[in-house]
């Protein structure tokens, strides 16, 4: 069944023209993914398709009485509500009852009050949401926000960084009732663990998704389709984003063909004209026009390639070495006694969850924020670049070329080429008359680039990235690994982006407990490949050790008896029960371990089998324990 219609959809901004003529049909569980450059219009187009912004032209059709749940780029919360309030808080007529219900409540528990006309309210409102069920549904959310990696569902929402508020509005949107959901970058923010549930989560939905993102894998994933914007237009490409690229590549193929015949056809008809015939006929008045229609027929730009292979200073010995160094906010730790010389050549990658640490190592080895411990040594040939989420050098009154040339009217590449800023700026895609705009009239992903480019003019022989995919369009992304894969520098980056994992790093940098990093060698799908194996080693230890108990030396007898201790006959029994026991518990083990995979986004299912899991586990260590002592007599 149709669930969306677009016809004809047109948007523009003053003088710069966004899509003209897009259109297409989502169907109930859909998968789309749209991509397109920086500035094509992908945020603009997820508006319209939400209802919050108007096109110029052309309509949206949604089927009658379908619920839409829309994750924008930038969602305003009201900073006193708390993390829960502000999840629960929406339209919908279930999810606005515990809203009023939690309200209530925190009335009575911080102002200990005995009202009775707020008790009546709770008792009223508890019924109604019992007989919506809505119970399942506040339960939902913060299952979601957990997962999301947002314990503290007290916290108010002007206390949270600008990521976490960015998880807050995910967690919403995932948790209103809905038959489609549309989303804008749900991936930013989010560490790879969370990345990985949601995956599962939008394949489990039963609904429609529609969603912009980076993250070439997540795309693999759950894509089915793909649009992408491109010239004002949108294509449609049946499956992920691999199956998009073997699609784009037979039509530019085509394109060439295409090309060429055009081109040899051109040079027929203009020896043709060049010869002197003269239009007197119909049919030559028709030729000539046909010629001059193959001169001036519009001929479909090249994708500009962004060529950044700039020059560097070449580094010394010591580059960047860290002796002993620890990090602590409050109680909680978050780098302990760390030792690592970066060397020549290192290109690492950082992982960990989200609020672990990592930005805070990029700040302490620029020097914005000192280590509690321990010394952070800076080789005195190092010139970093250091490429950080907030882009807080940018100076929004400014034009676009003074910007760059700030740091470097020119650059010299590899080769020796000397390259002027508005000669870089145009290789990354910004024109001419763009050049002279504000950075203020700049979309988000372009300012991302702009910073890029500003960055990579300094020449730094150490570039440290953090999240640097995020807003970044794929075409650009494709263009920075490339330029990564001939970088002769030290590189660190922080992403939780797979797939530029997996093209630009050498070794991984996990972040475990206790403030630990611990390496792994290879980019990011062998770290994937080790951890599974290390897993999968722990749990065949685990099975053998219950399978053949390992009694504690403390409990043997110091001293060989001559005669050994029989079991009674009811302690015989006791072991028989033991042992069906265990086996019995273990089947159940491995039972709820497939129902909790199946389960997928079965919220309600997943926290009643996980507390079925955690009470089973605690009666198998106590009958292996009793197991033991009685197996050493029997």
């Amino acid at each position: 069944m149709v669930l969306l219609t677009v016809e004809g959809l047109k948007k523009q901004y003053g003088l710069k023209h966004l899509f003209s003529d897009v259109s297409f049909g989502i169907d109930d569980g859909d998968k789309v993914g749209i991509i397109g450059a920086n500035g094509s219009g992908k945020s603009t187009l997820l508006k319209i398709l939400a209802g919050a912004e108007t096109p110029d032209g052309g309509r949206v059709m949604i089927a009658n009485k379908k619920k839409i749940s829309y994750l924008p780029q930038d969602s305003p919360f009201d900073p006193e509500d708390t993390v829960l309030e502000a999840v629960m808080r929406s339209s919908d007529r279930v999810m606005d009852l515990i809203l009023q219900y939690e309200l209530v409540c925190e009335k009575l528990e911080h102002h200990h009050s005995e009202d009775p006309s707020l008790i009546d309210t709770m008792s009223e409102l508890a019924h109604e949401i019992d007989v919506a069920g809505g119970w399942e549904l506040e339960s939902n959310a913060k299952a979601v926000l957990g997962r999301l990696g947002l314990y503290d569902l007290g916290a108010e929402m002007g206390t949270l960084s600008g990521g976490q508020r960015k998880r807050v509005a995910l967690a919403h949107a995932l948790v209103v009732p809905s038959d489609a959901l549309i989303l804008d970058e749900p991936t930013n923010h989010l560490d790879a663990d969370s990345v990985e549930w949601l995956e599962q989560y939008i394949k489990r939905y039963q609904g429609a998704v529609i969603l912009i993102t980076h993250d070439r894998y997540f795309l693999d994933r759950v894509a089915m389709r793909m649009i992408e914007l491109d010239g004002n237009t949108a294509s449609m490409y049946t499956g992920g984003y691999s199956s998009y690229l073997q699609q784009k590549a037979v039509e530019e193929e085509q394109a060439v063909r295409d090309e060429r015949k055009r081109e040899a056809l051109v040079k027929q008809e203009l020896d043709w004209m060049r010869s002197g015939c003269k239009a007197r006929t119909t049919k030559q008045k028709a030729r000539l026009q046909r010629a001059e229609g193959l001169v001036y027929a519009p001929v479909k730009e090249k994708e500009q390639a962004l060529s950044i292979d700039f020059g560097a200073d070449r580094l010394g010995d010591q580059i960047i070495e860290f002796h002993d160094v620890s990090k602590s906010y409050g109680e909680k730790v978050l780098l302990k006694k760390f030792e690592y010389r970066i060397r020549k050549g290192d290109r690492i990658g950082i992982i960990g969850p989200n609020g672990s640490g990592k930005t805070t190592l990029f700040e302490m080895i620029t020097g914005r924020v000192q280590p509690d411990s321990g010394d952070i040594v800076i080789g005195k040939t190092v010139k970093i670049g250091y490429y950080d989420q907030q882009s807080r050098d940018l100076d929004e009154s400014k034009r676009v070329i003074e910007f760059i040339r700030d740091e470097a009217e020119q650059i010299k590449t590899k080769d020796g080429t000397v390259v002027s800023a508005a000669k870089m700026l145009e290789r990354f895609l910004f024109s001419g008359s763009q050049q002279y705009n504000p950075v203020s009239t700049l979309s988000g992903g372009e300012r991302r680039r702009l910073y890029l480019l500003r960055l990579l003019m300094s020449a730094p022989n150490v570039l440290l990235l953090d999240e640097p995919t995020n807003d970044l369009d794929i075409p650009t992304l494709r263009v920075l690994e490339d330029y990564l894969d001939s970088y002769a520098g030290c590189l660190v980056v922080v992403s939780h982006d797979r797939y530029f994992l997996d093209r630009t790093v050498e070794d991984i940098f996990a972040w475990e407990d206790g403030g630990t990093i611990r390496r792994y060698p290879g980019n990011y799908s062998v770290y994937l490949e080790l951890k599974a194996s290390e897993k999968q080693e722990k749990q065949e230890k685990e099975k053998s050790a219950k399978k053949k108990p390992v009694v504690p030396d403390n409990a043997r007898p110091a001293a060989p008896s001559t005669k050994q201790r029989k079991l009674s006959g009811k302690e015989k029994k006791e072991l028989e029960r033991l042992e069906q026991a265990i086996a019995l518990a273990e089947e159940r083990q491995s039972a709820i371990s497939a129902e909790l995979a199946a389960a997928g986004s079965d919220f309600v299912v997943v926290q009643r089998l996980g507390d079925e899991l955690q009470e089973l586990q605690k009666r198998l260590e106590v009958d292996m324990a009793r197991w033991s002592e009685l197996a050493e007599f029997a």
